[in-house]
């Protein structure tokens, strides 16, 4: 990667200026280690999200490794200096980090989506990565007052890779309160990526992705997603009005 900054503000969200391979790299070092390390997969509902939920916003700030899942966050990047060469997708990265596991035999656990599906999802990456060791699955479909119980059930099951799938802020806020207490070494929320491995939710064509309009498939796919898209016009009306700002700021300096 070419010299830049380690890391950038991106409307007061820090985003770490790494490629999928330094990502990979950090997080088995976390994996390996007694530490517990968060790792966020930063996209621009998250960005908007944070910016009127202080909660969010600390718990994004306190995460070990923040890195950019959208096309948005990494155009904004860019813009402040990033040396970013792509996104850092939660499922494209899940994929890297259980082919290395398999290799380490470092032990992962699932955590997320509808019964069922994160068991189906782990039958499938085993299968795609043999000799990858499975410590354990299970649904999002628990209440809060079981969250610390499901932290101490992947204790025991001696994880060191944990991959939580509840959806944003929810899998962010899991994991700052309770990844500790689970004993993993790495905790990463991985959004929608056990749905999409097991075909739930159909991936955009590489195509599409490379192209970076992953979310307009998703949208003609899913027309009810139209709502959840007006985080990307949100975001960059925002991110604009930031750059104005400083624009003003510095002149009235001089």
């Amino acid at each position: 990667m070419s010299e830049g900054p380690a890391s950038v503000e991106v409307l007061g969200c820090r985003l770490d200026c790494v490629d999928i391979e330094e990502a990979t790299e950090r997080i088995l070092a976390f994996a390996r280690s007694n530490r517990s390390a968060q790792i966020v997969t930063l996209g621009t509902e998250m960005v908007v999200a944070a910016q009127h939920d202080a909660r969010f916003r600390a718990a994004l700030a306190a995460s070990a490794l923040n890195v950019c899942d959208t096309v948005g966050v990494l155009a904004a990047a860019r813009r402040r200096g990033a040396r970013i060469s792509a996104r850092v997708t939660g499922i494209e990265l899940l994929e890297r980090l259980c082919a290395a596991a398999a290799d380490e035999a470092l032990p992962i656990y699932l955590l997320g989506a509808a019964p069922g599906v994160a068991i189906e999802a782990a039958r499938l990456l085993a299968e795609r990565y043999p000799g990858l060791r499975v410590a354990g699955a299970a649904d999002g479909y628990f209440p809060a007052e079981r969250a610390t119980a499901v932290a101490e059930e992947i204790a025991r099951s001696g994880a060191r890779l944990l991959f939580v799938g509840l959806g944003s802020p929810r899998q962010e806020l899991w994991l700052a309160d309770h990844l500790a207490q689970s004993g993993a070494g790495a905790g990463i929320g991985v959004g929608g990526s056990f749905d999409a491995l097991v075909g739930r939710v159909p991936r955009a064509p590489e195509r599409w992705r490379r192209l970076n309009l992953e979310w307009l498939y998703r949208l003609l796919r899913e027309p009810h997603r139209w709502r959840r898209q007006l985080a990307l016009p949100h975001f960059v009306a925002l991110a604009l009005f930031e750059e104005l700002r400083a624009f003003l700021g510095g002149r009235q300096g001089r």
